[in-house]
């Protein structure tokens, strides 16, 4: 199985979001119970600002990074392939409702830490 991260852009309807918000954790919790999800939480605050390597000034994140400003979320499952764990998320209540506006499926190598 490999780790998958999953970044969630989240539309503007704050509040429909509440609303599902129940729905969509009861179905994350049958992702977690089954294994297939090891994480998920929404991003707090704005993203900070990032230090270069070489400790030059501050700079924002990038602007080709989507979603950079917007609410959403980050989810780690475990999967065979990205096709199955899109097949898992197509079930999310906020998918289903059309409240995620932008989802992104990257692989994952954790090599240390509780997954590594």
């Amino acid at each position: 199985m490999t780790t998958y991260c999953v970044h969630y852009v989240y539309d503007d309807r704050a509040g429909l979001r509440d609303e599902l918000r129940p729905r969509h954790r009861q179905y994350l919790r049958t992702l977690l119970d089954a294994g297939d999800l090891l994480a998920s939480g929404p991003w707090v605050g704005a993203a900070e600002p990032t230090t270069r390597r070489d400790d030059g000034p501050e700079t924002a994140p990038p602007a080709a990074a989507p979603g950079a400003e917007a609410p959403g979320a980050l989810l780690v499952l475990r999967a065979a392939d990205t096709a199955a764990v899109a097949a898992l998320l197509d079930a999310d209540p906020f998918w289903v409702e059309g409240l995620v506006a932008a989802r992104t499926v990257r692989a994952w190598d954790p090599v240390l830490g509780p997954w590594g």
